[in-house]
């Protein structure tokens, strides 16, 4: 049992609260996954600048000089913004690949989060509560965005194994289930190239989502390829750098609700995850239909 929500913003008065917004909606869902919480926020882009997202367990000694080694390494001007055992660094977009890659050679015991035009991922063992206040994400603001509480059931609680997944950049998953057929998929993944960094069968999830939208798939199209491909019990919410996704099983034993104004979509595992967005009370409220994807894009409602 864990607990998901997600928020895409139509409204753009509303982005200087998606991080408030999406904060409370988790916090909502404690009781569903006490183990770790994590949350993704897409932010506006900045120009020809790029993110990654890295995390350590030893920040103090990881982080310490990382900035000056990198510009080194990448005879470029960058910047790192330190979060607790997390930071941002910002870059040249041209540079994101060589960035990811002089973080992997320069320090081997930090994890990307996450890498992107516009896309922080934040991720950790505790209560969403504890999650959410470390890294400030109450204050942040951004387009839309996913979290999770997780309640391990098939792997170790640990950084690591916390949702979201982010295998692609601007890309990211959360899960609620389990999949059947996660062993097999991932050696045909790893056969196509792709990598893993845990033993997590929601993170096979979402580099088979990430593999398919690399053949020039749009989101909503690689969820409809999930429903075949997919064996198992899931519910999933995705995010890409415009895009917001949601589809469950066709048995859909897991639970779900959405909520959609003028302003704004919704999910939440519960209702109660809802029930202070703003004008939830004159939104069209529906239960997502099993094996049906459900689709949002700014760039294409543009």
């Amino acid at each position: 049992m864990c607990g998901i929500v997600g928020l895409f913003l139509k409204d753009k008065s509303l982005e200087p609260q998606l991080g408030a917004l999406l904060s409370s909606m988790l916090v909502t869902m404690t009781d569903r996954g006490p183990d770790s919480a994590g949350i993704a926020i897409y932010g506006n882009g900045n120009g020809d600048k790029a993110k990654i997202t890295i995390q350590s367990a030893d920040p103090m000694k990881d982080f310490g000089g990382l900035e000056a080694e990198l510009m080194k390494a990448l005879e470029s001007y960058l910047s790192i913004e330190i979060k607790s055992t997390h930071a941002i660094v910002t870059l040249p977009k041209d540079r994101l690949d060589e960035g990811r890659t002089a973080i992997a050679e320069l320090r081997p015991d930090v994890r990307i989060m996450s890498s992107g035009d516009t896309i922080e991922i934040y991720k950790e063992v505790g209560l969403p509560k504890d999650v959410i206040s470390r890294f400030g994400v109450t204050s942040m603001s951004g387009t839309h965005g996913i979290g999770h509480t997780r309640m391990a059931t098939e792997s170790a609680v640990t950084t690591l194994g916390a949702h979201p997944f982010s295998t692609g950049a601007d890309q990211c998953l959360v899960h609620n289930g389990s999949l059947s057929n996660h062993n097999n998929l991932r050696r045909e993944l790893v056969r196509e190239g792709m990598t893993f960094g845990t033993q997590n069968d929601s993170e096979v999830a979402a580099a088979y989502l990430t593999a398919e939208m690399a053949k020039g798939k749009d989101l909503g199209e690689a969820l409809t390829g999930a429903l075949s491909d997919l064996d198992g019990f899931f519910t999933f919410v995705v995010g890409t750098k415009s895009g917001f996704g949601v589809v469950r099983d066709p048995i859909a034993c897991k639970p779900a609700v959405m909520a959609e104004t003028d302003q704004y979509v919704a999910f939440g595992s519960e209702y109660r995850a809802l029930v202070n967005l703003p004008g939830i009370e004159n939104a069209r409220i529906w239960e997502p239909e099993p094996a049906t994807v459900y689709f949002w894009d700014h760039e294409k409602a543009a």
